[in-house]
């Protein structure tokens, strides 16, 4: 017999992939969204607060960070591995640098391997849950706070399971509307302002 999970998996699959074939501009946050729901794919879940049961059963969490072609940000992990223990809440940090002469948006995705724990793997809050705005120079640390959840010991091949690597790739996103504008704005009202010997920056 298929289990609740695997049956849960096939029903998600019958609704959305034809709806991804009729599209590939939805394709992507279509599959991410059944990823989301299911853990399919090493894909996080997210919690509403803090677990309720905490474990000394120790697990270690390895971070990891890619950019996708075209983003030209810096993008790493603060810190490499933690150890916690399961149910624990941790806080961990990434840096982005913008090393470019112009604002750039990114969003990240992320998944968690192996893909058995993906389902366990609980955020609380994440820099990846919005878009992030880089003005040009600027360096920034992004917070993710997350558990992994004692259910996992009781899966049949989460059970297994010691290390976790959690990963992000920095997607370069166009940025909105009225962050262009405010650019603009900004550059127009410096490129007016008088400098030293009364004329104005040409």
């Amino acid at each position: 017999m298929s289990s609740p999970r695997n049956r849960r998996t096939a029903l998600w699959l019958l609704l959305i992939v034809p709806v991804m074939l009729g599209g590939s501009y939805a394709a992507v946050p279509l599959y991410n969204l059944f990823c989301k729901v299911t853990g399919y794919g090493g894909t996080t879940s997210v919690a509403d607060g803090p677990s309720s049961r905490v474990l000394d059963q120790l697990i270690t969490v390895r971070f990891d960070a890619n950019t996708a072609p075209g983003m030209p940000w810096e993008f790493r992990p603060v810190q490499r591995t933690m150890k916690v223990g399961l149910g624990e809440t941790a806080l961990a940090f990434y840096e982005a640098y913008n090393p470019t002469d112009e604002p750039i948006a990114g969003t990240a995705s992320y998944n968690v391997s192996p893909y058995a724990a993906g389902a366990f793997f609980d955020k609380i809050a994440c820099f990846c849950f919005s878009m992030q705005i880089l003005q040009p120079g600027e360096r920034i640390e992004m917070p993710v706070s997350f558990y992994v959840d004692p259910d996992m010991l009781t899966d049949r091949e989460g059970r297994y399971v010691s290390d976790v690597t959690l990963s992000y790739t920095m997607n370069r996103t166009e940025l909105p509307e009225g962050a262009a504008a405010l650019e603009t704005g900004l550059d127009t009202q410096l490129a007016a302002a008088p400098v030293a010997d009364g004329t104005t920056r040409q």
